[in-house]
């Protein structure tokens, strides 16, 4: 698909659905071609298929790469904030013609696969102990 196409085709995603912005149809695009460069390359005989739980996996690593702590606010900006949401997403874009599912695919494979919060915020908040030593350096233990 051309990108003029799909550009135009996204804009009226988010005319029909505001609840996501531009943004996050262009970042699942991009964490969905991170997600299959890093599931490696199908065998001649075999067909590569992305589920939901490929994609979400794909997509912390990638936002992580992208984004690092501030994964939460900017996804949140875009109106993802949870794996649902992601769902939503995807789903919108297969409604639209530019992504393809199977039979099996649904919006239920992407219901609570991860807790945001947990993947995204807590790997980054110091711990007590950290805090501490950080503000009393005298109590770091060797």
């Amino acid at each position: 698909m051309q990108p003029v196409e799909f550009e135009q085709v996204i804009r009226a995603i988010v005319e029909r659905d505001p609840r996501y912005k531009r943004e996050a149809y262009m970042f699942v695009r991009e964490a969905l071609d991170y997600t299959q460069k890093m599931l490696g390359k199908p065998t001649p005989d075999e067909i590569r298929h992305v589920t939901g739980r490929d994609l979400l996996e794909g997509i912390r690593h990638y936002s992580i790469d992208q984004f690092g702590p501030m994964v939460p606010t900017v996804l949140g900006e875009w109106g993802i904030r949870d794996c649902e949401d992601v769902g939503e997403v995807v789903f919108n874009m297969v409604e639209a013609n530019l992504l393809a599912k199977t039979e099996t695919d649904s919006r239920a494979d992407f219901k609570g696969v991860y807790d945001f919060d947990d993947t995204f915020a807590k790997p980054f908040r110091p711990t007590k102990r950290a805090a501490k030593e950080t503000i009393f350096p005298e109590l770091k233990t060797k």
